[in-house]
């Protein structure tokens, strides 16, 4: 029988299993899947928390799941983990019970300290070193709050009775019944803590964010062997070799593996990796320079752009408006209108992201006549997808990253033929979506295989024909659309100023 990998997918909603069968000429393909959605936990305004020890039953009960759909326990040759990123967590060595509910990556309890951080001149020193801006969306001051909440924490630390780690620490600690501390440098790069460079833990950067390192995980590569899950577990020991986080597993999925290679993953919000090659890239435009991946040696550097509203603006349209009964037919409703008619949504329901950096900014609409309709509300704010996507590459270019060959995109709005075909038209270049859309899951699963030794290279091996949107708009249309995008987001950043 051919062998499978069980790729683990833990995100911000849910708690995901998947095992990829691994055929001989390379390719992994799906042959079962368990999920269970995750409780979500909000104790104050901008306080966003997830219980590690739900997170961990869910992972035991999925993988359990789909070794038994997939015949047992036998057919696996490893184990490959992606989760959300920058969430952190704080447990007990010695139990391994968590001391305190995870902190999300959402969450913004540690604002007031980023700030202060950046008042007194440190955002520079730190964007150099790990090319992460001061925000607490990244885990070093929430591993700080963690510490300083739980009572005698710091003490504790001192004495190396506490691990403190990001989700996928947390996941091999239980799998390997507490006998190995580590994570990947992918998840390492999202702390603010690891030097981009040399792909360890800066002494200085502990000290400024009052982390100490010792309680820190050892960083990895992203495919060798992380350790053994306990026997009990599954009936025998599986290797884990291989772990990133989810949207640099999403570029492994995707196989943007070189220099102009770039994906993005269309949900609520959207996120842009951007391979940049074997060497950083410094932003200019408040651009996230992370690691793209590191396997045998290889180091790939990324740049990354976030959109704070990208499906949710269809949500939006369905259940804040009632513009439309289901997302789906946003589609139909946006092609009976010949244009845009002028009108622009702004969807700045939560701020606006890259490169504007504008977090008070909120929605607007702008260019409403008596002719406008609701159909004109849907069409601007699949529209958006593109202009938003376009802001993001229009940086990428000034930062200097190679040019844009393809955009590989994934995602649930991928699945709307109009938005992807706009995307092509105003980026100038073509979109590429994938017949199997579970990108970062996939990605996991061929990171493992390779380091378990089963596949030789991260190339992909498909054999399905993506889906291909390639532009056809001329270039003094979308320049004119583009003139009247940027005017709309002015006019929204101004009324909220």
């Amino acid at each position: 029988m051919t062998t499978c990998i069980l790729a683990i997918d833990q995100g911000t909603t849910s708690t995901r299993a998947i095992a990829f069968e691994l055929r001989e000429d390379g390719g992994l393909h799906p042959v079962a899947v368990s999920q269970i959605e995750l409780a979500q936990h909000f104790p104050k305004s901008g306080w966003v928390e997830h219980d590690a020890a739900e997170i961990w039953t869910a992972t035991l009960q999925t993988c359990r799941e789909v070794i038994r759909k997939t015949g047992g326990v036998g057919r696996f040759s490893a184990i490959g983990i992606t989760n959300q990123r920058e969430t952190a967590v704080l447990w007990d060595a010695a139990t391994g019970e968590p001391l305190h509910h995870a902190i999300v990556w959402q969450d913004r309890r540690t604002a007031d300290v980023s700030s202060r951080l950046a008042a007194e001149g440190h955002e520079a020193r730190v964007q150099a070193a790990t090319g992460l801006i001061l925000d607490p969306y990244f885990s070093a001051t929430k591993f700080a709050w963690l510490l300083d909440a739980v009572p005698g924490a710091r003490e504790r630390a001192a004495r190396g009775e506490v691990r403190l780690g990001t989700i996928d620490s947390w996941l091999i600690w239980n799998l390997t019944g507490g006998a190995r501390h580590v994570t990947d440098a992918t998840n390492a790069s999202r702390t603010s803590l690891m030097d981009l460079t040399t792909l360890q833990w800066r002494d200085d950067l502990c000290d400024l964010f009052q982390v100490p390192k010792a309680a820190l995980p050892r960083i990895l590569g992203c495919a060798e062997p992380m350790g053994e899950s306990d026997p009990a577990l599954f009936g025998r020991a599986l290797p884990i070799t291989g772990s990133a986080g989810d949207q640099q597993a999403a570029l492994v999925g995707h196989g943007a593996l070189k220099p102009g290679d770039a994906k993005i993953t269309y949900g609520t919000g959207a996120f842009l990796v951007a391979n940049v090659g074997d060497t950083p890239v410094a932003s200019s435009s408040r651009l996230l320079g992370t690691l793209g991946y590191s396997v045998g040696g290889v180091v790939a550097y990324a740049l990354e752009g976030s959109i704070f509203s990208a499906g949710s603006a269809i949500q939006w349209l369905r259940d804040g408006v009632g513009m439309i009964t289901d997302s789906r037919h946003s589609e139909a409703v946006a092609q009976t209108l010949p244009d845009n008619g002028g009108v622009y949504l702004v969807p700045g329901f939560t701020g606006l992201g890259a490169p504007w950096w504008e977090p008070d900014a909120r929605g607007a609409v702008i260019g409403l006549t008596r002719d406008s309709k609701p159909a004109h509300f849907v069409r601007a704010a699949l529209e958006a997808l593109a202009y938003q996507t376009r802001d993001l590459l229009d940086a990428l270019e000034t930062d200097g990253a190679p040019p844009l060959k393809v955009l590989k995109v994934d995602g649930g709005v991928t699945a709307n033929a109009f938005a992807m075909q706009f995307v092509a038209d105003i980026c100038g270049v073509p979109v590429e979506r994938p017949a199997f859309q579970e990108m970062t899951a996939l990605g996991a699963a061929r990171l493992a295989a390779l380091g378990a030794g089963l596949i030789d290279s991260l190339e992909p091996h498909n054999d399905e024909a993506p889906a291909v949107w390639t532009p056809r708009m001329d270039e003094a249309e979308r320049t004119r659309l583009l003139e009247g995008w940027r005017r709309a987001v002015k006019a929204a950043i101004i009324a909220t100023a």
